[in-house]
């Protein structure tokens, strides 16, 4: 079968198969605003999902034959640059009375094509204004719709679940009113936090499979992602740099350190190297940074950083001492959901310590710390201090303080306020 036969087979049985049913996702792209929508994020956050339930929702009003879907995952997909063209040629030959104005192409991971920008580009151009995509990797995607695409694009990040998709995933409904309710919220919660959000491990029941897919996850993107797209060599130095960023999620990152640990255990990297893997492992949402907050942005961008993990689950999966501190866990929840809201995660690291800085839609700063448990005076002090300290850094007269189900509000002796909320409460009603 020649590549032009294979996709008119796999166009033509896409629009013959019904899409099965698809639990909804928050994020509903915009499907008729003449630009090239671009959806990012980690590998089995949902992105093909979504796709999927936008061609669902543009079935009820335009002909299935009017939209295309291709996956470029599929091995049978083994396309140079040069052949992209045939999808176009495929097409027209299927439906040659079709105004392909009219129709609509949807493509998924289409970062595995070489220059597949100048495709899509000349496709916006001169074939469909209708275009969706998706793929994996944001700084290669980003630099490509920078160079070919810019101002054509609209981008939207998808992440795993956040905690309001994770109830409605389990058929909760949340009513904050009942105690009924609170108390299937609170256990979802820590499921929630100890599991993770990836959607397919949310519908699992067993530990030992939710734990075999969560290796799987991680392998995929250490093998596909980073080695073979970046054509990494040194695979043991990669795994124990990605280990080490896991084991010490939500400390402040320190390349120094990490370089002298694989050095004394016999691998040769250099920092350099090690800055590398950082910035891909960032690139494909393995790991998410979070800078120290400074009005100025060179000073942030070359300041303290940490790490944090994408989700929870795969800090369970592959660290077991990380994956009993509850504290932690909350944390890096935290920060992931921050991320899911779009914000920056930022942090402010002086005499005393704050995890986040949370830029309002006002634009308004909110101070925040992060602690499982207040009931230890010297946790409580150190938590207050440092939320204090960030309170006066930014000038603002209000911090919270996020637990995992405490719950209380009062004044400091300067005029600022400090309200302490349970995260699950946090997070439902932000």
């Amino acid at each position: 079968m020649t590549k032009k036969e294979l996709l008119k087979t796999l166009i033509r049985d896409f629009h013959l198969r019904d899409i099965p049913a698809l639990k909804p996702r928050l994020l509903d792209i915009p499907l008729h605003l003449n630009k090239v929508v671009t959806l990012t994020g980690v590998r089995r956050s949902g992105k093909s999902s979504i796709l999927l339930q936008a061609i669902e929702q543009l079935r009820q009003t335009v002909p299935r034959e009017q939209i295309v879907y291709l996956n470029f995952e599929d091995e049978r997909l083994d396309l140079a640059t040069h052949e992209l063209d045939l999808i176009v040629q495929a097409y027209r030959e299927l439906y040659p009375a079709l105004d392909l104005a009219q129709c609509y192409f949807f493509f998924d991971e289409i970062q595995n094509i070489p220059r597949w920008e100048l495709f899509v580009r000349r496709l916006d151009d001169s074939v469909s204004r209708h275009l969706f995509i998706t793929g994996s990797n944001s700084k290669l995607l980003g630099s490509e719709i920078a160079t070919a695409l810019r101002g054509r694009t609209l981008r939207y990040e998808v992440f795993p679940l956040s905690f309001g998709e994770y109830l409605a995933f389990q058929g909760i409904l949340p009513d904050l009113h009942s105690s009924q309710s609170v108390a299937l919220i609170n256990v979802a919660f820590e499921q929630f936090m100890l599991h993770g959000g990836f959607p397919e491990v949310v519908l699992l029941d067993d530990d030992n499979i939710r734990r075999k897919l969560l290796t799987e996850y991680f392998d995929v993107m250490i093998y596909r992602d980073l080695i073979e797209r970046y054509q990494e060599r040194n695979v043991q130095a990669l795994k124990f740099f990605l280990r080490r960023c896991i084991e010490g999620v939500t400390s402040p990152l320190s390349i120094n350190k990490i370089h002298n640990e694989l050095k004394s255990a016999g691998f040769r990297v250099s920092k350099d190297t090690l800055h590398q893997y950082l910035e891909q492992a960032n690139a494909i949402y393995l790991l998410q940074l979070a800078y120290k907050y400074d009005p100025s942005l060179v000073r942030r961008e070359l300041g303290d950083k940490k790490a944090y993990i994408v989700d929870n689950g795969l800090i369970n999966a592959f660290s077991w001492r990380a994956g009993q501190d509850k504290g932690k866990l909350l944390e890096n929840l935290m920060a992931m959901e921050l991320r899911k809201q779009g914000l920056e995660l930022l942090f402010v690291k002086g005499a005393q310590e704050c995890d986040f800085v949370v830029q309002q839609p006002t634009g308004e700063l909110l101070p925040m710390q992060v602690c499982y448990e207040l009931g230890d005076p010297t946790t409580r002090a150190r938590e207050v201090a440092g939320l204090l300290a960030a309170c006066r850094f930014c000038g603002v007269q209000q911090g919270v303080i996020v637990t995992r189900d405490e719950d209380a509000q009062w004044q400091e002796d300067d005029g600022v306020t400090i309200k302490v909320v349970a995260a699950w409460r946090y997070l439902l009603c932000a």
